[in-house]
């Protein structure tokens, strides 16, 4: 049993396919699966039960999960404390916030830590971040959520022991064109929107599954793309869209767009990391930097 293949163990348990697991490790498929092999004969026994729609854990791998991660964290303690490298944070972040949000987090952290090398790695999908995070291929992630329970929102988490803390509100803004017919309103309930078109980015988007959160069925989907799309779309007058005040500031300081009197609640920056990595030298001091 080799650390290289506990690695492509934890990434295959965090992806949930082969081919996720070689995108995130930087392999070739076949690579990853005959580490995969190589690990269940050593072991002598399955640790995955293949299906056609992913990976899932025997037995036998549920019980080597948390020892996969004890081993692989007393390694990378034990290169630390050897080679006596500067601290580092591998911190992923989800694309859409991280022009907006990304850079106050890593000021603060170069301010209170100046011996801290830090690495930034954005990915369009929520999921590539959790499940780097989940991999230890990634120290933090910033994502978007809502408030309550990790995950409250309504998407995927890989099976690790993830946990979180909340660093600010992103609000959310329901908009539409000027020339809107609910442009004028002054006051606006689900029962004003049924029928309507809301102009949606993929089901996993984090603004998608809060305008699934706040609207429900009320509302006709419209499939647009990303945020500067869905906007772009909304400003033509071709439906509405629940997106982030961020990404809406000019188009309603410009009356392109007009804000509608529906007040969502705020989706969360939330800062996320393995529990169980805590021990691992300095991580808890880098993280609680990045949230002060």
């Amino acid at each position: 049993m080799e650390l290289r293949q506990l690695r492509v163990f934890e990434a295959v348990v965090a992806h949930r396919t082969v081919t996720g697991a070689a995108v995130a490790l930087g392999l070739a498929p076949s690579s990853v699966s005959e580490q995969i092999r190589t690990l269940e004969r050593s072991l002598g026994t399955d640790l995955f039960e293949r299906a056609p729609r992913g990976m899932t854990l025997t037995p036998a791998g549920v019980r080597l999960l948390p020892w996969s991660r004890r081993l692989l964290d007393q390694a990378e303690q034990a290169r630390r404390e050897v080679v006596t490298a500067r601290a580092r944070l591998r911190l992923g972040a989800l694309e859409t916030i991280a022009a907006t949000h990304v850079p106050g987090v890593l000021a603060r952290l170069a301010e209170r830590r100046p011996d801290l090398e830090i690495s930034l790695h954005t990915d369009t999908a929520r999921d590539g971040l959790l499940g780097g995070v989940a991999a230890g291929a990634l120290e933090a992630a910033l994502i978007l959520d809502t408030a309550g329970p990790l995950g409250e929102l309504g998407f995927y988490l890989p099976p690790a022991p993830l946990d979180h803390i909340d660093l600010q509100d992103v609000p959310l803004a329901l908009v539409a064109a000027p020339t809107d017919p609910l442009a004028g309103t002054t006051a606006l309930t689900r029962a004003h929107l049924r029928g309507r078109r809301l102009l949606v980015n993929t089901p996993a988007c984090s603004f998608h599954l809060a305008g699934e959160r706040l609207l429900g069925h009320d509302v006709d989907r419209v499939p647009t793309g990303g945020v500067a799309v869905t906007r772009a779309c909304a400003e033509q007058g071709l439906g509405l869209a629940l997106l982030p005040e961020f990404a809406v500031h000019d188009q309603l300081a410009a009356g392109t767009l007009v804000r509608l009197p529906l007040d969502p609640p705020p989706l969360h920056l939330r800062l996320v990391w393995r529990a169980d990595r805590e021990t691992v030298p300095g991580l808890r001091e880098v993280l609680y930097a990045a949230s002060a």
